[in-house]
C-alpha cells in the first residue's frame, strides 16, 4: 500500500544533529517522490527548503528543554500538554486510513505526551531509535561521567540508584520520572516497529522491554564525500567533523593530536569552539561548513577521529569517511568500532585515554603501508555498514506500506 500521507514527527525542524537531519532528509525525499508529507514538530516549524517543496510544516512554537527555565523544563519535559494537544488536533482534523506516522525525536520538546496523542493511530505508527530514549532514562545506556557502558535494566532498583547523569543525581531522578511517565503512556511490550540504526542496538532495546519482533535494523543513509578512494596514505593530518560539544569529544581529539604531534582540522561549531581554539592554536578550526565544501576539505587528510565520550549507536560521519577511503579511529564504545576493526579499516581506542588515542593516531601517521591498506579496506569492505540514500528511502517506504497493510488487515 502506498501511503496517502506521511507524517514525520520530530522535536525540531532545523538540522541540529544527526537524528533531526535524517528526519528532515526523509521528509524532503518523500516530497520529491511525490508523496504528501506533513512535518509535525515542537519548535516553530520554520524550514524554508521543506516549505518550498510543499511539505506541510506544523510547529508548536516551543523550545528545547535546554533553552527553558529549569522549572518550566522540568514540567514540560515530563509531559508537554501543548504538544499532545497539537498532535491530537492534527489527527482529528486530517487523519485518514492510509496516513502513516513516523516518530523520530521526542525527548527535547514533544515529551512522552506525544505517545498519548498517537494512541488512536498506533497501528499506523513507526518509531525510530536514533538513541536509547525508548528504553533508557538517560538515552545512552552509559554512566555519563565516565563513559562506561551501563549493564543495568532500565527502571530497575539498581538503575534508579545509579548516579549516571552528567549533571547530578537529582537530574537522574527526573529522567527516571520521565521514563516512568513514558512507560505509563506507552506499553513498550506492544510496541509498533522500532527502526534501529545498528543491529547492536537490539539487545539494549530489548533490555528496555521492547520485543525482539518489533525491532527492525535500518542503517543510516550514507553519502560519501568522494566516489573514488581518497589516497589517505599520501596525506598528513587528522580530521574531526561534528558538533564542538562535550558529547562528541572534540577536546579529547585535540589533546590526543597534540600528544601525538599531529595536526587536527575540526569542522563544526559549538560551545567548546572558542575555548579549544584558544587552548590549541596549532589546530585548524574551520567552523560549520556547507556539505558542498566537505569533499575538498576531507580529501587532504589521513584519517578521521570519532572520539565520542558516550556509546555512539551509529556515527554517520564515520561511514561517510569510510566510504570515501578515509581510515577511522573510533571510540571503542561506538557500535561501529567493532565493524571498523573487523574490516581492518581503522582502529578503536578509549577516547578518554589520551596516550592510547594518541598512540592510535601515531600508528596511522607513521605507517604509509598500514594507512594505504586501511584506506582500501575502508573503501571496499564497509559498504554493508550503511545504505545508499535512495535505498534508505525505499526501505522506509516499504516499512510504511507493510505497516499500513497490517493495519488494514486488523481493522
Amino acid at each position: 500500500m502506498r501511503p496517502g500521507r506521511i507524517v514525520v514527527l520530530n522535536d525540531i525542524a532545523v538540522p541540529k544533529g544527526g537524528a533531526t537531519a535524517l528526519a528532515l532528509a526523509s521528509a524532503r525525499a518523500f516530497r520529491e517522490r511525490g508523496e504528501a508529507v506533513t512535518y509535525l514538530c515542537g519548535d516553530e516549524g520554520r524550514n524554508p527548503e521543506l516549505a518550498a517543496l510543499g511539505v506541510d510544516l506544523v510547529g508548536l512554537g516551543s523550545a528545547r528543554l535546554t533553552s527553558l527555565s529549569p522549572g518550566r523544563a522540568m514540567v514540560s519535559g515530563l509531559y508537554n500538554r501543548e504538544a499532545r494537544a497539537l498532535v491530537e488536533r492534527w489527527i482529528a482534523a486530517h487523519d485518514t486510513p492510509d496516513t502513516v506516522y513516523h516518530l523520530h525525536g521526542w525527548a527535547q520538546i514533544l515529551s512522552p505526551s506525544v505517545f498519548a496523542a498517537l494512541r488512536p493511530v498506533l497501528p499506523r505508527t513507526l518509531l525510530s531509535a536514533h538513541d536509547f530514549f525508548l528504553a533508557c532514562p538517560n538515552g545512552a545506556y552509559a554512566f555519563l561521567k565516565s563513559g562506561a557502558v551501563c549493564p543495568l535494566t532500565p527502571l530497575s532498583p539498581a538503575c534508579i540508584r545509579a548516579d549516571c547523569d552528567r549533571r547530578s543525581y537529582p537530574h537522574k531522578l527526573w529522567r527516571v520520572a520521565r521514563q516512568a511517565v513514558y512507560r505509563n503512556l506507552f506499553d513498550v511490550r506492544r510496541s509498533p516497529p522500532v527502526l534501529a540504526i545498528h543491529e547492536a542496538m537490539r539487545p539494549f532495546l530489548m533490555r528496555g522491554a521492547i520485543p525482539d519482533a518489533a525491532i527492525q535494523t535500518l542503517p543510516n543513509p550514507v553519502r560519501p564525500w568522494s566516489d573514488t578512494r581518497i589516497r589517505a596514505e599520501d596525506n598528513r593530518g587528522f580530521l574531526f567533523i561534528g558538533r564542538l560539544e562535550d558529547t562528541k569529544g572534540p577536546d579529547l581529539a585535540c589533546a590526543a593530536a597534540r600528544a601525538a604531534g599531529q595536526t587536527l582540522t575540526l569542522v563544526g561549531d559549538g560551545v567548546l569552539r572558542e575555548r579549544l581554539a584558544a587552548e590549541y592554536p596549532e589546530m585548524r578550526f574551520l567552523g560549520q561548513q556547507p556539505p558542498a565544501a566537505l569533499p575538498d576539505i576531507v580529501r587532504g587528510h589521513r584519517a578521521l577521529l570519532m572520539p565520542s565520550r558516550y556509546p555512539e549507536p551509529y556515527g554517520l560521519v564515520a561511514t561517510e569517511a569510510l566510504w570515501s577511503g578515509l581510515p577511522v579511529i573510533a571510540a571503542d564504545t561506538a557500535f561501529l568500532a567493532a565493524d571498523i576493526v573487523d574490516a581492518e579499516a581503522g582502529l578503536a581506542a578509549p577516547p578518554r585515554d589520551t596516550p592510547r588515542l594518541a598512540g592510535a593516531m601515531r600508528r596511522i601517521a607513521d605507517d604509509d603501508l598500514l594507512c594505504a591498506t586501511m584506506s582500501r579496506n575502508a573503501f571496499e569492505r564497509t559498504r554493508h555498514l550503511g545504505l545508499g540514500f535512495d535505498a534508505w528511502i525505499d526501505r522506509l517506504l516499504a516499512s510504511y506500506a507493510a505497516r499500513l497493510e497490517a493495519a488494514a488487515l486488523a481493522a
